[in-house]
């Protein structure tokens, strides 16, 4: 098991709400054992209720899209932690890179206003891109980590060179790759939130290890995730929006 419980202290009831495309959505496989869901259930193994993950990923949503949602759902839910995973569809839609800087970080002004702590997801594009395309879209990611001095979870589309771990379409990670995405996630969360509370959750190091080199790729749109244990955004309508 990826998580090892090393909490102490009352149950806080801490939000983190993930606000993506179809990386954070479960395109095309079981909602429940999307990468999100699972990280709700990771950590209620080691917290109990401490922890509310919120999924609110929408198919094909774009850095624009996120920009116009997010307000409504920072005063909603009141975050704790805000995890952006955002920026796959812009990339591959091609749209200005000027235009992918500008709303992640009115995204990450918005989150730190609202007393969130922004995680920062760097979402890989497909190489047939083309390297000098995909060195100046990964540019704006770490340029934005710097400047605003986040942690930042890589997705690495390049690494994922296992063919269970892509769906047909070349482009979304599969169930099984979906445990692979939380261990890259957890490790970040467990500093963020020990730093944060003085207490923490402690990532197996090797699984952690094993998820590093073998990280898991990116995709364009996907579909609304549903609720297991965690909260989720739903609109049935979006599951006609992904590719």
């Amino acid at each position: 098991m990826v998580l090892s419980a090393l909490l102490s202290g009352p149950a806080f009831g801490e939000v983190i709400l993930v606000v993506g495309d179809s990386l954070s959505a479960a395109y095309n496989i079981p909602r429940q054992s999307g990468w999100v869901n699972l990280l709700q259930q990771r950590l209620a193994a080691g917290s109990g209720d401490r922890f509310r993950v919120v999924n609110a990923s929408i198919s094909g949503d774009t850095t624009a899209g996120g920009v116009a949602r997010l307000p409504a759902l920072l005063d909603q839910y009141r975050p704790d932690i805000l995890v952006l995973e955002l920026g796959a569809n812009d990339g591959l839609r091609g749209l200005p890179l000027a235009i992918l800087r500008r709303n992640l970080q009115t995204m990450i002004d918005a989150g730190t206003a609202g007393g969130a702590k922004v995680v920062l997801v760097n979402v890989q594009l497909p190489p047939s891109y083309g390297k000098f395309f995909n060195e100046k879209f990964q540019a704006v990611f770490s340029d934005l980590q710097q400047r605003n001095g986040l942690p930042m979870v890589i997705f690495g589309f390049a690494q994922l060179n296992d063919i269970e771990l892509i769906q047909e379409d070349g482009l979304h990670p599969t169930e099984a790759a979906q445990p692979m995405i939380v261990d890259l996630v957890l490790p970040v969360l467990a500093k963020l939130l020990a730093d944060q509370r003085g207490t923490g959750l402690a990532a197996d190091p090797e699984k952690t290890n094993s998820a590093k080199s073998k990280a898991v790729g990116t995709e364009p749109d996907s579909a609304l995730s549903a609720d297991a244990e965690t909260h989720t955004e739903t609109d049935a309508d979006n599951e006609s929006a992904g590719r």
